[in-house]
């Protein structure tokens, strides 16, 4: 019956920046703002596959998500972190090992990495990992999680 998740929507506070910020550093591609109540939506991916929507409201009336984008592994891998410093958009993973890069969710298996919107909301790049899951409840380094095999 489901075949997959068509969109999503966000309240934010500024429609302007955030318009700016989903096609300018993100890539997305604007395909409708409505003037009469403040919306915007992009495509993600090829147009008509899937939607993000963004809905000006007042600051005390937006409350922070979370979503991915999915990408490919290599890109999250190799890629994902000079872009996140590219534009200067603050980024983590749950390592705490105090280095800058992904990490794995052995249980999928996927490589990650989280960063904010410029209204908080904790977006995340997602690639899944060729191979099976991994026997391990916790989220791993790349090379941690390559030793494995």
């Amino acid at each position: 019956m489901i075949k997959g998740l068509y969109e999503t929507h966000l309240f934010v506070e500024n429609l302007e920046r955030s318009i700016d910020f989903y096609t300018n550093v993100m890539g997305l591609e604007l395909c409708r703002v409505n003037d009469y109540r403040p919306t915007a939506f992009f495509w993600i991916g090829e147009p008509k596959q899937q939607m993000l929507g963004l809905w000006e409201k007042p600051k005390d009336q937006i409350d922070i998500r979370h979503f991915a984008f999915e990408c490919d592994p290599d890109w999250v891998l190799n890629e994902s972190i000079a872009f996140l410093k590219q534009h200067n958009l603050n980024f983590w993973n749950f390592l705490q090992d105090g280095k800058e890069q992904p990490m794995v969710f052995s249980w999928m298996p996927a490589i990650a990495i989280y960063f904010n919107d410029p209204d908080g909301h904790e977006l995340e790049f997602i690639g899944i990992l060729d191979g099976d899951s991994k026997p391990v409840n916790t989220v791993l380094s790349y090379e941690e999680w390559k030793a494995l095999d």
